[in-house]
């Protein structure tokens, strides 16, 4: 993709992530039950410290194109492979989670992660902004451009500190207010909780892995950075 096009595509998906955001923050919140919204408001939720992560991924990504297209190459390095970095690890991965765990647990039963209460509150396009918005953008990301991974057990690491700091919210709302984010924690023993997460890390791995083989297999092995002596690329 030539790197004006990709400049006003991160440009437009940071701005939609923005806008996503403040939609979000703009609910009223007379009418938010509070079962759902008590300590932590809504950015205890996965779902929307999702839409955090890939806004702040987007505005890196715009700054990088930015910072190639007006030539300044040498602090355009450093901010790909910030930009890298977050994709791989945490921006694809999460996002691809998120997604997918969020519509097998609703077709499931929707009432252990979105109750029927929220649709007078939360509007049709924002849950699909939230849930299903988000992978086909994470798709055509990878597309678009090529992401350089992290060494394995460096990527592995960073995520799976990025889990344990959330599991360590989630638990410490638990033990503040006595009250599970998710209506799902509460019907699982301590041993089963335990096993959940451990599963759905060992899921978000999967993603994170699968993230790499499509990054691979659509760029190839050889994966650079930046062609730096490519004008306008």
């Amino acid at each position: 993709m030539e790197i004006s096009t990709l400049t006003m595509y991160h440009c437009l998906a940071f701005v939609w992530y923005f806008f996503v955001i403040y939609s979000i923050t703009c609910l009223r919140t007379e009418e938010q039950p509070s079962e759902v919204f008590l300590y932590g408001g809504q950015w205890k939720y996965l779902t929307v410290l999702n839409l955090v992560l890939q806004a702040v991924f987007y505005g890196v990504s715009f700054l990088a194109d930015v910072l190639r297209l007006i030539k300044k190459l040498r602090c355009a390095k450093c901010i790909i492979s910030s930009r890298d970095l977050l994709f791989s690890v945490l921006a694809f991965p999460v996002s691809t989670f998120v997604s997918i765990s969020f519509w097998t647990l609703y077709t499931y039963n929707r009432e252990l992660v979105y109750p029927k209460s929220l649709d007078g509150i939360i509007p049709l396009w924002l849950n699909h902004a939230m849930h299903i918005a988000i992978l086909p953008v994470a798709l055509l990301e990878i597309l678009a451009t090529p992401h350089r991974y992290p060494a394995k057990k460096k990527g592995l690491i960073l995520l799976g500190c990025a889990a344990f700091l959330y599991i360590s919210w989630v638990l410490w709302i638990y033990f503040v207010t006595g009250e599970w984010i998710y209506p799902l924690f509460a019907s699982f023993s301590p041993a089963g909780l335990g096993a959940f997460f451990i599963g759905n890390l060992a899921i978000i791995v999967c993603f994170y892995n699968f993230g790499e083989f499509l990054n691979r297999m659509i760029w190839g092995d050889s994966i650079v950075i930046l062609d730096y002596k490519q004008k306008g690329k």
